[in-house]
C-alpha cells in the first residue's frame, strides 16, 4: 500500500503567512518530517501526527538528504501521509524539485505546496517592494551558496538590472560585495540585510554596496538572513522618510 508525500512550504517564520492548502495537507498528515527553519508553532495543525526533525541549516550539522529520502519512502511504503515542511517555498532553493523527483522515481505520490518565501516576505516586511514601476521592472532571486561552490556569474546580475535578493550570504558576505563591485554595480547601491525576517526577532539594517560588509559586522548579523540589493531599497527609504516629515 502506497501513502502520499507532501512537499509543503512553511513561509518565512510567521505562523500565519501559512496557505490554507498548506494547512489542509498537514491536518492529514500521519508523519511529518520539519526542517530547522520552519516555526515550530505551525505544529498545532497535525496535532496527532509523528514529529521527525531532519534539520538542514547553513553552516550548522545538517540531516543528510539521503537519510531525508529514505525516511519518506519508508513511511509513504507503509501507507502513511507524510508532509514534509521546509521553511519559505520548497521550490526556491528548498530541493523541492529534487525531493519530487526522486519519490517519483520511486512510485510514491507527491504532491508540492508552495509557501511564501523569504527572501519577498523580508522585502515586504521592511517596506521594500521588489518591483516598483520606474525603478526595478523584475527580481532575481540567488543563492550565495552553491553545491560545488563555483562563483555566480556576477556581472550577468549587474547588467539585468534587477533587484537581487540573495539567499544564504551571510557567510559569503564579502564574496557577495566583491562579485557585485567586479562585475560593475555602483559602489553607492543601496542594500538592505533583514535577519529572522517575519519573526519577532526580526532584524534590518539599510546600507550601501561598499560598506554592507562593515554594516554587517557591525550589528553582528547571523543567519538566517536575506540581502536586498538594489534602488528599491533606497525608494522606499525615501517614502518612508516622506511620510515622517
Amino acid at each position: 500500500m502506497s501513502g502520499k508525500v507532501w512537499l509543503i512550504g512553511a513561509g518565512p517564520g510567521d505562523p500565519e503567512m501559512l496557505t490554507l492548502k498548506a494547512v489542509r495537507a498537514m491536518a492529514q498528515a500521519d508523519v511529518v518530517l520539519i526542517d530547522d527553519l520552519v516555526n515550530p508553532a505551525v505544529l498545532e495543525h497535525c496535532p496527532t501526527a509523528r514529529v521527525i526533525s531532519v534539520g538542514k541549516r547553513g553552516g550548522c550539522r545538517s540531516t543528510p538528504q539521503d537519510f531525508i529520502h529514505r525516511l519518506m519512502l519508508r513511511y509513504a511504503s507503509q501507507g502513511r501521509r507524510v508532509a514534509r515542511l521546509k521553511g519559505g517555498d520548497p521550490c526556491i532553493f528548498g530541493r523541492g524539485g529534487e525531493e519530487a523527483d526522486w519519490l517519483a522515481a520511486q512510485g510514491i505520490e507527491c504532491e508540492l505546496v508552495n509557501g511564501i518565501t523569504a527572501g519577498l516576505a523580508a522585502a515586504t516586511q521592511c517596506g521594500i517592494s521588489v518591483t516598483l514601476r520606474g525603478v526595478s521592472r523584475g527580481v532575481t532571486l540567488v543563492t550565495a551558496h552553491t553545491q560545488d561552490d563555483s562563483p555566480l556569474n556576477w556581472r550577468g546580475l549587474v547588467e539585468g538590472r534587477t533587484t537581487l535578493v540573495v539567499y544564504m550570504g551571510v557567510a559569503k558576505l564579502a564574496d557577495v560585495r566583491k562579485g557585485l563591485l567586479d562585475g560593475g554595480m555602483a559602489a553607492c547601491t543601496p542594500v538592505a540585510m533583514i535577519e529572522n525576517a517575519s519573526l519577532p526577532a526580526q532584524r534590518e539594517c539599510r546600507s550601501r554596496l561598499a560598506d554592507m560588509l562593515d554594516d554587517a559586522r557591525r550589528i553582528a548579523l547571523k543567519s538566517p538572513a536575506i540581502l536586498v540589493i538594489g534602488e528599491v531599497v533606497g525608494a522606499a527609504q525615501q517614502a518612508m522618510l516622506a511620510r515622517t516629515a
